[in-house]
């Protein structure tokens, strides 16, 4: 068989997975820190939430500030728009590629315009967003966890970012391309364990 028809093949049958059972971490805090605690619990949110941050430090102060605001308003967005669809799917395949994709570009240090930071982080924000709004609604989980996963992902995408622009020139910034390629391992290594298990 021929290497496209077999990636044809995975990823069709990773868009044909079935929905996981996710659930709410549950701290004992509240359902605020629920919330932070279900980014930074989730694998494919927080590996999604600091490659977009490496990424928009990587390409400078005004894509990192782009970028911090558009992912959490997206995120928020997207997280009201699951609510409305609980138990949709938390859509494994489309979270994995988010991440894997921006841990490339990392990896790449690819020269991204501002505003292509921004679609990214609007595209990526909402899709994690309406996972997380989807998944925690049937768990009964009110709009307070949803806000904790928002300031989680804010916070991340702030203090990731800045160290990263400030970063100098050499072995640091190549530090940051092979955190990324890490990160897109990490995807391409889920993509197999998804198929395998609908295999």
């Amino acid at each position: 068989m021929k290497p496209q028809a077999r990636l044809l093949v995975v990823i069709t049958t990773v868009a044909a997975a079935p929905a996981a059972e996710a659930h709410l971490v549950e701290t004992g805090f509240g359902a605020f820190y629920d919330g932070i605690a279900h980014v930074v619990m989730t694998p494919a949110d927080l590996l999604m939430v600091l490659a977009l941050a490496l990424l928009a430090g990587q390409r400078g102060t005004r894509a990192a500030r782009y970028a911090l605001f558009a992912l959490p308003l997206a995120w928020l967005v997207g997280g009201f728009l699951g609510a409305r669809w609980p138990g949709s799917g938390a859509l494994p395949l489309w979270t994995t590629l988010t991440f894997l994709l921006a841990g490339a570009l990392v990896a790449l240090n690819a020269r991204i315009r501002d505003g292509g930071i921004a679609a990214l982080a609007v595209l990526a924000g909402t899709l994690h967003g309406f996972v997380n709004g989807a998944t925690m609604g049937p768990l009964g989980a009110s709009s307070l966890a949803l806000g904790g996963a928002i300031a989680a992902v804010f916070c991340i995408t702030a203090i990731v970012a800045a160290e990263i622009t400030a970063l100098p020139a050499g072995w640091p910034r190549i530090a940051v391309r092979v955190a990324g390629s890490w990160i897109a391992a990490a995807g391409l290594l889920t993509l197999g364990w998804l198929a395998r298990t609908i295999a």
